[in-house]
């Protein structure tokens, strides 16, 4: 099997935008839609039609670009069932239950509450690949909009539990933002330290930071570290639940 293709796409403020393509099948996907003209762009460019759009959560630098590109293109579009109301244009409705296919790469779908209660990520499994919305960010989570602590908590253990080696993909460029706030939970963290230089240098170049890997988030994202003792110290709040110790992590980074 081909592996699939993969374009990003600088757009917005600081959103990606993201083109998967299956060259046998000749069929693609935009996953999410925060800049309907930049995704035109990217399609002409490289020759290709858009099939579909993997919406993971209704917000508007998400799902604003749907109507006009399912109006120029025909595309059919993809979204959560618990927040199909919200997903302009949407089509076919999905679920945790539930797979999508893009030719011969099957997706599975995880139900990823906590920045909104509809959200959804999208997991290629055989490609190792992972595209995560605004659920999690390298160094980083997306602000409890809509779900609770304990919520996101859930979601983000189901990211964990993929391999260490599956690439994430999320929806913006936080990291280095990201990383500040996470030298101050975890002074003494060397991997984390690591990181950072990496992430400033890349960014100096004006190179994306983005995908990362499950791996690199375990080691050094504090939102995927509240057993981290090192964490719990700095927070004072050694034997609290981890959903609590996710829930003031996030809390203290709202106010950074």
């Amino acid at each position: 099997m081909t592996a699939l293709q993969i374009h990003q796409i600088p757009c917005l403020q600081d959103n990606y935008g993201y083109l998967i393509h299956d060259p046998e099948a000749g069929l693609t996907a935009s996953i999410d839609t925060p800049d309907a003209a930049a995704i035109e762009r990217a399609l002409t460019e490289r020759g290709w039609k858009l099939d579909y759009i993997l919406n993971t959560h209704h917000h508007a630098d998400h799902a604003g670009g749907n109507l006009a590109l399912k109006a120029k293109t025909g595309c059919v579009i993809v979204g959560s069932r618990s927040d199909a109301a919200r997903i302009p244009g949407i089509d076919i409705l999905v679920g945790e239950a539930d797979h999508f296919a893009l030719g011969a790469h099957p997706a599975r779908i995880l139900e990823t509450s906590g920045h909104t209660l509809g959200h959804i990520c999208y997991v290629f499994d055989d490609d190792r690949v992972a595209f995560v919305g605004d659920t999690l960010f390298s160094m980083g989570c997306g602000r409890l909009f809509e779900g609770t602590p304990a919520q996101m908590w859930i979601s983000l253990q189901k990211l964990m539990s993929l391999p260490d080696d599956m690439r994430v993909y999320c929806a913006h460029e936080y990291t280095a933002s990201n990383g500040r706030f996470a030298v101050t939970m975890e002074p003494q963290n060397a991997a984390l330290a690591a990181r950072v230089a990496d992430v400033a240098a890349l960014r100096a170049a004006s190179r994306p930071t983005v995908p990362s890997t499950i791996g690199l988030e375990k080691a050094t994202n504090p939102f995927l570290r509240p057993a981290s003792q090192e964490l719990r110290q700095t927070l004072g709040m050694t034997t609290a639940p981890d959903a609590d110790v996710l829930g003031e992590t996030r809390r203290r980074k709202d106010r950074f």
